[in-house]
Formats: structure tokens, C-alpha cells, sequence
């Protein structure tokens, strides 16, 4: 109970922070209960005056209540079902830099993780040039069987865990309460988007995962000419330490430099988005952070991606949807896209397909017969996630970060060639997917597959068989002799039920004394 009140105590803060900087601006009353929104307009008093315009105070508010929310508004980046598409769009240049801590921290950090003195391990180590929330970056040099070689050394910044775990339960607390209070809210599953984000700074701060990631990726596209990641240095790699090869390119923003080097801007805007497609389609695995600040172009006109912090997996399931979600909307099937979001299970079988087809077609057909630098993805996801909402589609994480990179790389694409098509440029790798795995040879191996899993069901019935007597063997216990409690463990609820009782009504005491203490600050 200490520990709900001090949750409390911190969201508290936490809601102060949002409402003084004009946050909570962005919430749309017509979606809340009326104690909620009676609520929010006592809480728009306070906003301070000039907060700035739209999704601008919510960055302001974030980065005010520190790293563990900046992190926070990066990851709602990738939900615009939430906080809308123009918020995500503007979360998205939410700037997750932080002073940098002290070299000296850097190598006692190195030296603790890899047991060996720094100057054993480089043989030069910069200052950082880069901090994060997470982690900074030196640029080093080490020895290599080949010779000299200049590397990237990324280090977790020192008691990092400590303060996101304190703020990550606070969030929990707000979720659960936000489940409550607005019923409603629990299709977009307020707590497992919290649960989706400590899994995603878990990954970030073990940096052996980001290099997992990263060395999955390069496995990946080993065979993509025009695409690369970094090499991991695993000797030189740990939980807090992170050893890469040093990437020279030109990031893909810097559109003269990209002139200069006599790169081609338009063979680059479709590498970039094929190359995606082919990461989700193909491998189900994506770089879901491809802003143009992890994005270089190298001397041999490659893509290069770096910072696998963030990244999105994609089932068979998933990927086939996707596939054929776009296949369709290419090929102005609505009848078909309608039939895959049932097929799927993420349309509830009660609604009509018929009805559902209609809806998508007011989302294509928009979207055909125009120039294709007129046509808006943002405008495009609006629709889908208010088509989602109406016919109780429940929200797929993994789909929306997909859907909401697409538009990131869509956007970075278009920066390059404001001319570029999507739908042209994304048809052969939907059709080269579609035509491997839902073909012939896809028909086999799938066929092959199921035979494969049927063996192993047979194989397991006889161990299944004799389990299952086990718990009907029980329940035939259960059912002739009841359930008992004994006379200590009756005693034990009661006393259980008292303190419980007794902890309500102080925390009721304490929250009216912070609510207080906030209206009259």
C-alpha cells in the first residue's frame, strides 16, 4: 500500500507537470465520462499561459519530467492510435539527448563489464560525442588481425535502471487506474502498451540484445546489395557496453551532401522504402526507428542503418495480412482487404464483411487517381485507426509500430523524392512475397509443414492422455469433497481483509493532502 501512494504521489507530479505545460490540451473531452472530463477541465486551470501550440506542449511537458518520459513520448510515437497522427508525428522529433556523463564513469563502466583496463581493450578513447537517456557514444580504436580499425563504443549511462524502474511502475499504477476510470480505454490496452514499453527499454539497456539485433539484421540482408548494418564486436561487447564498426556516410536528411557526392536521390527514396518492406515482409523483422538521424547513405550509395534500440517482429500471421492489406489497396480489392482483416480474427465475426468493405473503399479510393506526391499517409492511417474503433477491431501493437514506420519511412523517402510513388514502388516486394509463399512452392511447403506438426501431435498424445485423466481424476475430487479452508487460513483472511481496510482509508487521507497541496501550490 506504501508503494501505491507513492505511485500515486509521482503521477500526481507526473499529471501536474502535463496540465501546468498545456498537455493536456490535446485530449479530446467528447471521449471521457463526465466526472472525467470535469476532471480535466479543473485541470486545464493551471495551464500556464503561452504554453506553445498542439503536440509541442506535450514534447515540452516530457522532456521537463525527465529521461524515463522522454523515452515514454518516443515510444507513443509509434501509437498515433492514441495520441492522434499529427501528436505522433510531432513526438517523433522529441529529442532524447541528455548531458553526457564524465569519460572517466565511461571506462570504469567498460572496465568493470569487459574486466580488463581500457587501454588493454583500445587503443584510443574519445570523449563522447553523443548522450542519450540511455546510453553515450566515444569513437575508439582497436586492433584488428587486419590492422588498425576505428569503432563506435556505446556505454549504459550509470544508474540508468534504477530511476526507469522507479518510473515505470508509476506508470503501471496510472494505467491500471486509467482502465478504470474510462472503461473505454481498455481497447487501446493501456497496460500492456506500458508492459510493450519496459520490454523495449529492457532490450535498449542490454546492449548484448541491441547487438543480437543488429547481427540478426546483417543475416538477414547478407544478400541486399544496396543495404547494410554495423558488425558487432562481441569481444568487445557486454550488457552495458556496446562495440560496433565505425559507419562514414552521410546521413539521409543532408539532401546537398547527398548532391555533392553525386549519390542518386530517387534510386536512394526506393531503396529506402523497398528496403523496409522487404525487412517486415519478408524477414518479419524491421528496424521500427528508421528516422533519417539512424540513416546514412555510404560511398557505394548503400543504405545503412544504425541504433537497433527499437525494433518490430512480425508473425507469419502478421506478415501475410500486411501483404495482402496493401496487395489489395494496390489493386483496389476492398472486398478482399475486408476478408483478410475477418480471416485474421481482428474483426469481430458479428460485424458484416460487406459493410466492412465499404468503409476500407472510402480509404482507397481517395488515394487513386491522384499525383503521388498529393496523396498523405498520415491522412491514409486517420482513416484506418477511426475504421479500426468502429467496427471493434482491437489494437495490434505490432501493427501499428508497423504502420507507423511506414509513414517515418515513407516520409524520409519522400524528403529524397518528393515525386515517389508508394503504392509503384511497394508492389513488386508485396508481389514477389505473395507470389513465394502463397504459390505453389508456398502451398508445399506450408502442406509439408502441417504434416510436420500433425507428427508431433500424435507423437505427444500418449503424455496427454495421461495428464488429462490426472486432472479429471482431481476435479472428481474436488467435485465429491469440496473445497475446505481450515480454520488458520479463515483467521488469515479476516486479518488480511482489516489491514486492507485500514491502509484505504490513509491512503484516501494522503491523496486529499497531495490534491490539496497541488491546488494550492
Amino acid at each position: 500500500m506504501i508503494g501505491s501512494i507513492v505511485h500515486l504521489s509521482r503521477n500526481l507530479r507526473a499529471g501536474w507537470v502535463l496540465a501546468r505545460e498545456g498537455a493536456l490540451a490535446l485530449v479530446d473531452p467528447n471521449v471521457l465520462p463526465p466526472s472525467a472530463r470535469l476532471t480535466l477541465r479543473l485541470a486545464r486551470v493551471i495551464e500556464r499561459r503561452k504554453a506553445g501550440d498542439g503536440a509541442a506542449r506535450l514534447s515540452a511537458a516530457l522532456t521537463r519530467l525527465g529521461p524515463s518520459y522522454v523515452k515514454f513520448g518516443q515510444f507513443l510515437a509509434t501509437r498515433p492510435d492514441i495520441v492522434g497522427v499529427a501528436a505522433a508525428l510531432d513526438l517523433e522529433q522529441l529529442q532524447d539527448r541528455m548531458p553526457p556523463f564524465p569519460r572517466e564513469e565511461a571506462v570504469r563502466t567498460i572496465e568493470a563489464a569487459l574486466g580488463r583496463p581500457i587501454d588493454d581493450l583500445f587503443l584510443e578513447f574519445s570523449e563522447p560525442i553523443a548522450a542519450a537517456s540511455i546510453a553515450q557514444v566515444h569513437k575508439a580504436r582497436i586492433k584488428t588481425p587486419e590492422g588498425e580499425e576505428t569503432v563506435a563504443v556505446k556505454v549504459v549511462r550509470p544508474g540508468v535502471r534504477a530511476g526507469f524502474a522507479r518510473d515505470l511502475q508509476a506508470m503501471r499504477a496510472a494505467a491500471r487506474l486509467f482502465e478504470r476510470v474510462v472503461p473505454e480505454a481498455r481497447r487501446l490496452k493501456p497496460m500492456e502498451i506500458v508492459e510493450t514499453l519496459a520490454r523495449s527499454v529492457a532490450v535498449e539497456m542490454d546492449l548484448r540484445l541491441e547487438a543480437a539485433a543488429m547481427s540478426e539484421l546483417a543475416e538477414n540482408t547478407k544478400d541486399d546489395a544496396d543495404f547494410r548494418v554495423p558488425t558487432p564486436e562481441w569481444t568487445l561487447t557486454a550488457r552495458d557496453v556496446l562495440t560496433i564498426s565505425w559507419i562514414d556516410g552521410i546521413r539521409l536528411n543532408d539532401l546537398k551532401a547527398i548532391e555533392n557526392a553525386g549519390l542518386d536521390r530517387v534510386e536512394l527514396a526506393r531503396t529506402v522504402l523497398q528496403s523496409f518492406l522487404r525487412h517486415a515482409i519478408r524477414d518479419g523483422f524491421f528496424h521500427a526507428d528508421m528516422h533519417p538521424g539512424n540513416l546514412f547513405v555510404d560511398a557505394k550509395g548503400r543504405l545503412v542503418a544504425v541504433d537497433f534500440g527499437i525494433m518490430g517482429r512480425l508473425g507469419m500471421k502478421e506478415r501475410r495480412f500486411l501483404a495482402e492489406i496493401l496487395l489489395g489497396f494496390i489493386r483496389r480489392d476492398y472486398r478482399r482487404v475486408a476478408e483478410v482483416h475477418f480471416e485474421a480474427g481482428y474483426v469481430p465475426p458479428h460485424h458484416s464483411v460487406e459493410d466492412f468493405a465499404q468503409a476500407i473503399r472510402a480509404i482507397g479510393e481517395p488515394i487513386h487517381d491522384r499525383r503521388a506526391d498529393e496523396i498523405s499517409m498520415a491522412k491514409l492511417l486517420t482513416l484506418l485507426f477511426e475504421i479500426t474503433s468502429l467496427f471493434d477491431m482491437a489494437t495490434r501493437i505490432e501493427l501499428v509500430m508497423l504502420q507507423k514506420t511506414m509513414v517515418v519511412v515513407e516520409g524520409v523517402a519522400r524528403n529524397l523524392n518528393p515525386k515517389l510513388d508508394m503504392w509503384t514502388t511497394s508492389e513488386p516486394v508485396v508481389r514477389e512475397w505473395m507470389e513465394r509463399h502463397l504459390g505453389p512452392i508456398g502451398r508445399v511447403e506450408q502442406g509439408a509443414q502441417g504434416l510436420w506438426t500433425l507428427a508431433g501431435v500424435a507423437a505427444g498424445l500418449p503424455d496427454l492422455a495421461l495428464r488429462a485423466g490426472r486432472v479429471l481424476a482431481q476435479v472428481e475430487g474436488v467435485t465429491a469433497n469440496g473445497v475446505t479452508l481450515d480454520q488458520e487460513s479463515l483467521t488469515a483472511i479476516g486479518r488480511a481483509e482489516a489491514r486492507g481496510n485500514r491502509w484505504g482509508t490513509l491512503a484516501l487521507w494522503i491523496i486529499a493532502g497531495l490534491l490539496a497541496v497541488l491546488v494550492f501550490q
